[in-house]
């Protein structure tokens, strides 16, 4: 299961006819990131070079220049190199790189000041994203600078951002690139059922973590898609809360958000369920209102519907739900057009997902809601966050942290939930870790 050489070609092509003509692009590849002295974090491409090459390597640079068809693609990239790759591992070389990604032609990275300033002159516009690698932002400009100060010189290229053309290619996604993301979910989705069978009081939340990432590794899935987040009892009322140090507690709820990436795709998913295996009266209040939340945005989900849709609906669910628990009083719409809901729900609903975790794309097109069209794959995310020290609600629900995230794809036949096997109603999640402690008390 991957994308074919000619679904990136299709990619470049397409990018390609919406550059004006007497123009380029230029796609940098990622930078290896220093850890700590002499120690390198593991390479992760750049998520536009990966999408329009499938080229693995750092030290690289696609250019692509419009002309009849898709245009000349043009790749720098390291050399082969047999002493560094003894010791950091293969690499292809331009040749061998440019036969592998269906590109025109591939030259070395070293030559670049020899080669790309020629291709640069001349031209009326350079699509390239200044501000996420200055140090080819410096050699670019160095470039322009000496084509602005040769003899008979006209004035140099005007550089123009290439996000907004190339992160809308990236928004839709295709039936190939939809296979490896219901992929990524569903091995996703199996790091939660484990974590969820050998969740125990007492147990660290590291340990969960642990779970997890030992699920991922086991099913092909060597990296999260981001950090996990693994918060018992207070701790998930923390949005980003990625220290995963604290023990878990017998009567606490633990919220899990996390998921693996599979072959350059993310997934994204949040549970939410106790410590011991079974909810409290008023752990499942709050829970049950959260999925009639998320559902209400599931189902709101189809074509010609805009992106604000899906988050109203959560809303309303929500705010009728705080209502109906003693947490909110008043007029529903007044709750709703005041705000007075967001200290409970104080994020949005979801966000796009496909190869980063937070996606590209604009949510507003002109200033207004994005339309939602076939292809495109988000989160749906609500929650509800209950503060230890809120005296206003009653003392019962104080501390209970609650979100339930799942990936959807929107398909011709409607809405897709790709994360479907992580449960989530309460008889499924209490009969899951039910079925956990037979599990281990077989193993004992």
């Amino acid at each position: 299961m991957s994308i074919s050489k000619a679904e990136y070609a299709r990619r470049r092509q397409r990018l390609v006819e919406g550059l004006p003509p007497n123009s380029l692009a230029i796609v940098p590849a990622g930078r290896e990131q220093l850890r700590s002295r002499d120690t390198y974090f593991p390479f992760r491409q750049d998520s536009d070079f990966l999408y329009l090459t499938g080229f693995g390597e750092p030290e690289s640079l696609l250019v692509l220049v419009p002309g009849r068809g898709a245009g000349e693609t043009l790749l720098f990239c390291r050399e082969r190199d047999v002493e560094k790759e003894m010791w950091d591992g293969p690499r292809l070389g331009p040749e061998r790189a440019a036969e592998a990604c269906g590109l025109c032609d591939a030259f070395p990275i070293g030559d670049l000041d020899d080669i790309l300033p020629g291709l640069m002159d001349g031209r009326d516009f350079i699509y390239y994203t200044m501000g996420r690698y200055p140090q080819l932002d410096r050699r670019l400009q160095g470039y322009l600078k000496a084509i602005e100060q040769a003899p008979g010189s006209c004035l140099p290229p005007e550089m123009v951002s290439l996000d907004p053309l190339l992160h809308d290619l990236r928004l839709f996604k295709s039936a190939a690139e939809i296979r490896l993301m219901a992929r990524a979910a569903e091995i996703s989705a199996a790091g939660h059922r484990r974590a969820m069978q050998r969740c125990r009081p007492g147990m660290y939340e590291y340990q969960l973590e642990a779970e997890l990432l030992h699920t991922f590794a086991t099913l092909g899935a060597r990296e999260p898609a981001y950090p996990s987040i693994v918060g018992g009892g207070r701790n998930a009322l923390v949005m980003h809360y990625i220290a995963n140090s604290a023990p878990l507690k017998n009567g606490d709820l633990v919220l899990i958000d996390a998921g693996c990436e599979y072959r350059g795709y993310a997934s994204d998913i949040t549970r939410t369920f106790p410590v011991n295996g079974r909810f409290s009266g008023p752990q499942k209040a709050v829970y049950e209102v959260v999925l009639a939340g998320q559902q209400a945005a599931i189902d709101s989900i189809a074509p010609g519907s805009d992106w604000d849709r899906p988050h109203l609906a959560s809303v309303e669910v929500i705010v009728r739900g705080l209502k109906d628990l003693g947490l909110l009083n008043g007029d529903v719409d007044g709750l709703i057009e005041s705000g007075a809901y967001r200290r409970f729900y104080m994020h949005r609903v979801g966000h796009w997902l496909g190869m980063d975790v937070h996606d590209v794309g604009d949510y507003k097109v002109h200033g207004q809601w994005r339309q939602l069209e076939v292809g495109m794959v988000m989160t749906v995310e609500p929650g509800i966050y209950i503060g230890t020290e809120d005296g206003a609600v009653p003392e019962k629900f104080r501390g209970i942290g609650i979100r339930i995230e799942d990936d959807v794809a929107l398909l011709k036949d409607g809405a897709q939930v790709l994360s479907a096997g992580a449960p989530k109603t309460v008889a499924d999640i209490e009969y899951l870790m039910r079925e956990g402690d037979l599990i281990q008390e077989a193993l004992l």
